[in-house]
């Protein structure tokens, strides 16, 4: 069975396994869920993630965070999906509740947050809003 969105299948995993207090969850990998992972593991929603070799696919094992027993991910948003693909210039690009929350996008200089995009003047796909 072929998947027709598989980030928006990659945020779900995350979003379940966050909800029902997992401690890990695995996730078959791909370069921009690895990149979408690395930029979680760099805003501190997660502690840690590796990336497991296998003979099929290689799988992205992340290992969530909690404080208090309560996830630090609070919610995850698809934005462009394969049927409505949703572009920011680099003075539209949006905000994700006043700065609190991260946006990623996917620039001509790869993928990165909204700020940084900002930084170096950069617009591109927005792919998914993350608090």
């Amino acid at each position: 069975m072929s998947m027709t969105d598989p980030i928006a299948d990659y945020l779900t995993r995350i979003r379940n396994a966050a909800s029902a207090n997992y401690k890990r969850v695995d996730i078959p990998a791909s370069s921009l869920k690895k990149q979408i992972t690395r930029i979680l593991k760099e805003e501190n929603y997660i502690q840690d993630y590796t990336i497991v070799e296998d003979d099929k696919q290689n799988v992205i094992r992340i290992a969530l965070k909690y404080n208090n027993g309560e996830s630090v991910l609070k919610g995850l948003e698809r934005v462009s999906r394969p049927g409505l693909r949703k572009y920011a210039t680099s003075d539209k690009l949006p905000r994700v509740i006043n700065g609190l929350g991260v946006a990623v996008i996917s620039t001509s200089k790869g993928v990165m947050t909204d700020k940084q995009a900002r930084q170096q003047g950069v617009g591109g796909e927005v792919i998914c809003y993350i608090w």
